[in-house]
């Protein structure tokens, strides 16, 4: 069998928060967290009566202002994707406590492409500390769900994995007699196979208190700069490449949980380093076979 090379990859574009004015007329919203302790929330009054809610705490979060003023304009406007509806307040809750969870969930199927619904709910059933929306939601980061990309350094594909990665993980998971990272089904079971493997060995720092942090958290790290540096910096590096990824991955939960309408061709804003949710040791998360 011939194998073909074939990443995933701060923006922490977070969840609207509520917020009512006066009768019963809610006020449009947006929200960025940029994580960290001593948080002080930043409301800024926009044209016809839009609130911007900027989260500041910690580094690194100096673009906010900016980034919240552009996601908020996408998401009124469209931004070159069509428009998309504003969050109400209920819905910026919802929005909120999916961003920082677990990636768990039912993968709203409309989100993606019809052909890709299956692998993509198989990658995320791989083992139990990844999900389909997290599947989904690093593919958007990696490539925009486009099967045909070529990227740098040799990475190829849906899920843009570097070559030797792709080489190691990738089998011929659409049963057409060859291995590719092209071929998009074989690319999401990779891209799902090395993401277990990154929680697995996450699950395993944690357990010999080797790092802090969730185990998802510690995986998406991992995927994106190596879980070496994890181990190295004893938890998601402080990095805005690492930290980077993690957020902006995250920021993509709500879309694919089927909980907020993103508008099509919104980008992920990057540069804005995120607190991220910690967790206890608990067991091996070591990936199960599949039939």
């Amino acid at each position: 069998m011939s194998v073909e090379t074939g990443e995933g990859g701060p923006a922490a574009p977070a969840p609207a928060q509520p917020e009512e004015e006066g009768g019963s007329k809610t006020v449009r919203n947006t929200a960025i967290a940029a994580g960290g302790a001593g948080c002080l929330l930043f409301p800024l009054g926009l044209a016809g009566g839009t609130v911007i809610v900027i989260v500041f705490c910690g580094f690194g979060v100096l673009l906010a202002p900016l980034i919240a003023i552009y996601l908020l304009f996408h998401s009124i406007f469209g931004g070159g994707g069509g428009g998309g509806d504003i969050p109400g307040p209920s819905d910026a809750s919802s929005v909120l406590a999916v961003f920082q969870g677990d990636g768990h969930g039912d993968l709203d199927t409309s989100t993606v492409p019809e052909d890709l619904v299956d692998p993509i709910q198989k990658a995320g059933q791989l083992c139990s500390a990844i999900g389909p929306i997290v599947i989904a939601s690093q593919i958007e980061k990696a490539s925009g769900f486009n099967a045909s990309l070529v990227g740098p350094d040799g990475r190829q594909g849906i899920s843009q994995l570097p070559p030797d990665v792709f080489t190691k993980y990738g089998k011929d998971d659409d049963d057409n007699g060859k291995t590719s990272a092209l071929d998009a089904k074989d690319s999401i079971m990779a891209q799902g196979r090395y993401i277990c493997a990154m929680a697995d060995e996450a699950q395993k720092m944690i357990d010999a208190n080797e790092a802090t942090g969730s185990v998802l958290d510690l995986a998406l790290a991992g995927y994106d700069v190596g879980i070496d540096a994890v181990r190295a910096a004893k938890g998601v590096p402080k990095t805005a490449e690492a930290q980077g990824y993690v957020a902006a991955v995250r920021a993509q939960f709500a879309k694919y949980a089927g909980v907020a309408a993103i508008p099509s061709g919104t980008p992920t804003p990057t540069g804005i380093q995120t607190s991220l949710p910690t967790a206890v040791p608990t067991e091996s998360l070591t990936p199960t076979p599949t039939p």
